[in-house]
């Protein structure tokens, strides 16, 4: 088996990978939002292959559609939302320290190129939440527009982020013996994300996988010169 071995990656080119993912994924979410309405539920595809579609929708809440308010039921919609924005605010500041730290204490190159993904994916997502209420008209039937002032579909901070990526990969029924999904059709992989999703997935993957060779003893660290 071949060795991968990944580049070291320094503050320039750590910029460059951050711009580049932040550019490909608000630009696909512009085109989708400023050219489409919202796919609406059983509705056809924008581009449909079969194992690939390209949609249209729009996400409130976390990963995969799930809301704050699922978990915490007694707070409003709203509320949930501007909770949810102000934590990955906070938490992309957290993040940012994080690989800042890890660049400057020259730490292990793949924890750098992780760091650098999920960074840029996160930040591409709260582009979404905090701006694009503002920014946006709504797609509900309609083609968005760029939105004058007080116009836009939601206040600051209230924004839906953009999802269009979907790999249906298999379909099929459950047995009818099964208890509680018997007879009912299953779909992977059903869920629809976008390109700054990608990116944080691409990211924590690498921590998963090769996380002994990042936080291990064995992780290379950073040597002190000796003094004079």
């Amino acid at each position: 088996m071949p060795h991968i071995k990944f580049k070291p990656l320094n503050h320039l080119g750590a910029l460059l990978i951050v711009l580049m993912v932040l550019l490909i994924d608000q630009g696909v979410k512009m085109y989708i939002k400023l050219n489409h309405p919202l796919t609406v539920y059983g509705g056809d595809a924008l581009l449909d292959w079969g194992f690939f579609k390209l949609l249209f929708v729009e996400n409130k809440g976390m990963a995969m559609g799930a809301r704050l308010n699922d978990i915490i039921p007694f707070i409003s919609d709203q509320t949930a939302k501007l909770v949810l924005t102000l934590f990955r605010l906070v938490a992309i500041v957290g993040l940012g320290y994080w690989a800042y730290d890890t660049f400057k204490n020259k730490g292990p190159v793949l924890l750098r190129w992780a760091l650098c993904l999920i960074f840029a994916g996160a930040l591409g997502n709260i582009i979404d939440s905090v701006f694009y209420g503002v920014l946006f008209t709504h797609s509900y039937g309609q083609v968005a527009t760029w939105a004058a002032a007080g116009e836009g579909y939601a206040p600051l901070f209230y924004g839906h982020v953009v999802d269009m990526l979907q790999f249906p990969l298999v379909e099929w029924t459950w047995p009818q013996w099964m208890p509680f999904v018997g007879g009912e059709p299953y779909l992977f992989f059903e869920y629809i994300f976008n390109i700054a999703d990608t990116a944080i997935s691409i990211g924590v993957g690498v921590l998963v996988f090769f996380n002994k060779k990042i936080f291990g003893p064995t992780a290379p660290q950073n040597k002190t010169s000796p003094q004079a």
